[in-house]
């Protein structure tokens, strides 16, 4: 449990001594590479307009937009454009797998590279610009910057703080000291190739967490997960206790059912000394923060009457966490509301609480997150 909490200060040592993957390397491809853009919508098209308006928006030319409106009315989607494809499924595949499957199976052409974006998210003019510096370099998965698009609630800017934690610790260290970015669900891009040989086999998948399949999939390959900073979409936070507790009901789901491909990988790594599959496999082992924090607090009572040194531990694990959450704000310039909204941190650990009692049919609760149409944000 501990390790956990040692391994972000271990890895930003790691990570400074090393000579970073830096985007200075092997640009010598004039050519741009193809994108294929998949856009995936459940019950809900309300933002598509917006989504697409910014992806048309991108200073690029070779790509084309894939909207997969799965169970929508899609009469309200007002898009015609060239680069743009509307498809709606026969029938409901409620999965994101299946999703992108769907487009994929009706490419109007081999695309080099698929990305695969959020129907709330808006996407940066140069997103596809910053993700090519990275496959120029040879790698083949990258997952790229998810930032707030809404702050309208204290819970949005907690959602955005652990965002930040998670960007910093999950991505950018382990990217940073030779191993791979975890995966964040969007804004995230793949050669099709490796796409489809990582989750054709999965592709009758329900559920959430496909990218925990897919990365495991990816580092068990030994490929690296490239962590491209200024690759940025912007994602809806949760602004609502009701969309909170059903997010984080399913996110904690997601780690039970997938923990144990942490488990395999780190058996395996050890057997390989391979250092990429290391790293990657404590991440996957560790528990969601609440969670830890609960375990240890409960260790701490425990410790006050069997061996109070041990406080001094727990002590010093919480000052290093709360170096590393101070240092991941600071790197990523977090929003003032941000910082402010830190104070209110026991609030939001409650309702991730409830959300723990209702994990265990977290995928019966909802597969669509209701989103805050007036809470937008411009791209600038």
């Amino acid at each position: 449990m501990s390790i956990s909490l040692w391994l972000a200060p271990v890895l930003l040592l790691i990570g400074a001594f090393r000579k970073k993957s830096s985007a200075k390397a092997t640009q010598t491809e004039d050519t741009e590479l193809d994108y294929a853009i998949i856009v995936t919508a459940y019950q809900q098209v309300g933002l598509i307009d917006k989504v697409v308006q910014s992806i048309l928006n991108l200073g690029y030319e070779k790509y084309m937009v894939y909207v997969v409106a799965d169970n929508c009315d899609i009469s309200t989607i007002n898009i015609k454009h060239e680069k743009v494809r509307i498809l709606r499924p026969e029938t409901v595949l409620a999965s994101n797998i299946k999703s992108h499957f769907y487009a994929i199976n009706r490419f109007e052409r081999a695309h080099d590279i698929v990305t695969i974006i959020d129907s709330d998210n808006l996407v940066e003019k140069d997103y596809l610009n910053q993700l090519n510096i990275y496959f120029k370099q040879g790698y083949k998965a990258v997952q790229g910057t998810r930032k707030a698009k809404n702050l309208n609630t204290v819970y949005a800017c907690l959602d955005e703080a652990g965002d930040i934690y998670y960007r910093f610790t999950d991505r950018k260290l382990p990217f940073d000291a030779g191993s791979s970015a975890s995966l964040a669900g969007s804004g995230m891009a793949f050669t099709t190739d490796i796409y489809k040989a990582c989750l054709e086999a999965f592709s009758l998948t329900t559920g959430a967490g496909f990218d925990k399949i897919l990365q495991y999939e990816l580092v068990n390959r030994n490929e690296r997960i490239a962590f491209a900073e200024k690759a940025v979409v912007y994602d809806e936070k949760t602004a609502k206790t009701d969309q909170l507790v059903k997010q984080r009901a399913r996110w904690i789901n997601t780690w039970f059912r997938f923990w144990k491909l942490g488990a395999v990988m780190l058996l395996k790594s050890i057997v390989r000394f391979n250092w990429n599959g290391f790293v990657f496999s404590l991440m996957l082992l560790r528990p969601p923060l609440f969670l830890m924090f609960l375990t240890i607090g409960i260790f701490c009572i425990i410790n006050i009457f069997t061996v109070p040194l041990m406080l001094i531990y727990w002590g010093v694990l919480l000052l290093l966490f709360v170096f590393v959450f101070v240092r991941a704000l600071n790197h990523f310039k977090a929003d003032k509301r941000v910082y402010d909204s830190v104070w209110h941190a026991p609030k939001f650990v409650f309702f991730q609480l409830i959300a723990f009692t209702k994990a265990k049919k977290a995928n019966k609760l909802s597969v669509a997150t209701e989103h805050d149409l007036s809470a937008e944000t411009e791209i600038k």
